[in-house]
C-alpha cells in the first residue's frame, strides 16, 4: 500500500511537466449558449487534432475544419437530439499526468428542457477516449460494480432514515421516500454501462445517474451520485492497460476495445475515410459515423459487433411509403487489434467494396 501511495504521489508531480503543454479555450463563435472546449496541445498536433474531432463530432455533429459554424446542428434541431443543446461551461480537472478530464455543463431538450453535467476522458499518449471499462480486468469489473452500486444504496438509506425520523407527513415527503424505495429496488442493477467519470488527483469519480425522473426533480435532494474511489483502492483491480496509464509511462499500450474509437482509412483502396465507433452496449449494439474526408458530411452506420465481427447498415433515406429505412449499403468487418478489415457493398447493386480502417 505504501508503495502505491508513493507512486501515485511520484505521478502527481511529474503531472506538471506534461499538462503544461495542455492549453483549453472556447470553441468560436463562443455565445450565452455555447461555451465548448476546445484543446490545443504544444508538440502533439495529431493528440490535439483526434481530441478535438472526437469532442465535436460525438457532442456536436461537427466535423472541424469545415468552415462552418460548429453549434449549427446543435441549435436548431437538425441533429439527432430531438430539440436541441446548448453548452454553458467546461473545466479542466488535475489528473495524473497521462490523463486529460473535462467537465461540460449544458442543457438539452426533447420533450422537456434537462440540465447535465457530462465528463470527457483521453489518453494524452495518443488521443484516444478512455471507456472506463478498459480501466478494469474483465473478472473485476462486477466487484467494481458492486462496491458503487453498495455506496449508493448506503447514501439512499442514509437519507430515508432521516426522511422517515423527521416525522413529516407532508405529501412532498412522501412522495420523497416512495421515490427513493423504488430506487432502492433497483440498485443494484446498475452497471459501468451507464455511469460517468472523470479522473482526479488522487482518485477516481465515478457518476451514477440519480434516482428521479424529470417531474420528480425538485424532490430529489441527493441528485446524482458521485463516487470517489482512491487509486489505492483500486490498484488490484486495474487492467494492464489502466496500470500504464497510471504509472506515467511514456509509451502507451493497446487499448482494448473499440468503443469511441475514432479510425481512419479507405474504401476500395481509393476513398479515404474517417469512421467514429460510439458506443457499444452490452448486447453488443453500436452506432457510428463517417466521412468522407473530400466532402466531410457525415453518414450514420447502426450495427452490432459479436467475437470482433462487425455487421453495420448504412441507411439512404426512410420510404413514407412503406414506413421503413431503405438501405444505402451493408459493412461486413472483423476488428483485428487497432485495425478493422472488410467490406461495404452497395444494397442495389450488390457490389463489394474493400473496407480497410486503422486507428486514427
Amino acid at each position: 500500500m505504501e508503495k502505491a501511495a508513493f507512486l501515485f504521489v511520484l505521478i502527481s508531480v511529474l503531472s506538471f511537466s506534461q499538462q503544461k503543454n495542455i492549453k483549453i479555450t472556447d470553441l468560436q463563435p463562443k455565445s450565452e449558449d455555447y461555451v465548448f472546449p476546445v484543446v490545443s496541445y504544444s508538440g502533439k498536433p495529431s493528440v490535439e487534432n483526434k481530441i478535438n474531432t472526437f469532442l465535436q463530432v460525438s457532442e456536436l455533429e461537427f466535423i472541424p475544419g469545415t468552415g462552418k459554424n460548429p453549434f449549427t446542428l446543435a441549435s436548431t434541431a437538425a441533429n439527432s437530439y430531438t430539440n436541441y443543446v446548448y453548452f454553458y461551461n467546461w473545466e479542466k480537472i488535475e489528473t495524473p499526468k497521462n490523463i486529460l478530464s473535462i467537465s461540460m455543463e449544458g442543457e438539452a431538450s426533447g420533450a422537456y428542457p434537462e440540465s447535465f453535467s457530462d465528463y470527457k476522458n483521453f489518453d494524452l499518449r495518443t488521443g484516444n477516449y478512455i471507456n472506463i471499462q478498459d480501466l478494469f480486468q474483465p473478472n473485476a469489473v462486477g466487484i467494481i460494480e458492486k462496491i458503487l452500486n453498495q455506496k449508493v444504496e448506503k447514501r439512499i438509506k442514509d437519507y430515508l432514515a432521516e426522511l422517515t425520523s423527521s416525522k413529516d407527513d407532508s405529501e412532498d415527503v412522501k412522495d420523497q421516500i416512495a421515490m427513493y424505495e423504488e430506487c432502492l429496488g433497483s440498485v443494484n442493477s446498475y452497471t459501468l454501462e451507464y455511469v460517468k467519470f472523470f479522473f482526479g488527483k488522487n482518485g477516481l469519480t465515478i457518476v451514477r445517474e440519480r434516482c428521479s425522473n424529470h417531474a420528480m426533480r425538485a424532490l430529489d435532494d441527493l441528485g446524482s451520485y458521485n463516487i470517489e474511489l482512491p487509486y489505492t483502492e483500486l490498484e488490484k483491480y486495474w487492467s494492464p492497460y489502466a496500470k500504464n496509464l497510471l504509472s506515467g509511462a511514456e509509451k502507451a499500450v493497446f487499448q482494448p476495445t473499440p468503443q469511441n474509437t475514432l479510425y481512419r482509412g479507405k474504401i476500395d483502396h481509393k476513398y479515404p475515410v474517417v469512421v467514429l465507433i460510439k458506443q457499444i452496449y452490452e448486447d453488443g449494439s453500436f452506432s457510428a459515423v463517417y466521412w468522407y474526408e473530400k466532402n466531410k458530411k457525415l453518414i450514420e452506420w447502426g450495427g452490432t459487433i459479436k467475437n470482433n465481427h462487425i455487421s453495420m447498415i448504412e441507411n439512404d433515406y426512410h420510404s413514407e411509403e412503406l414506413k421503413a429505412w431503405i438501405p444505402k449499403a451493408l459493412i461486413e468487418a472483423d476488428v483485428k487489434g487497432n485495425k478493422i478489415i472488410g467490406t461495404w457493398q452497395d444494397y442495389e447493386t450488390k457490389k463489394f467494396l474493400n473496407l480497410e480502417l486503422e486507428e486514427y
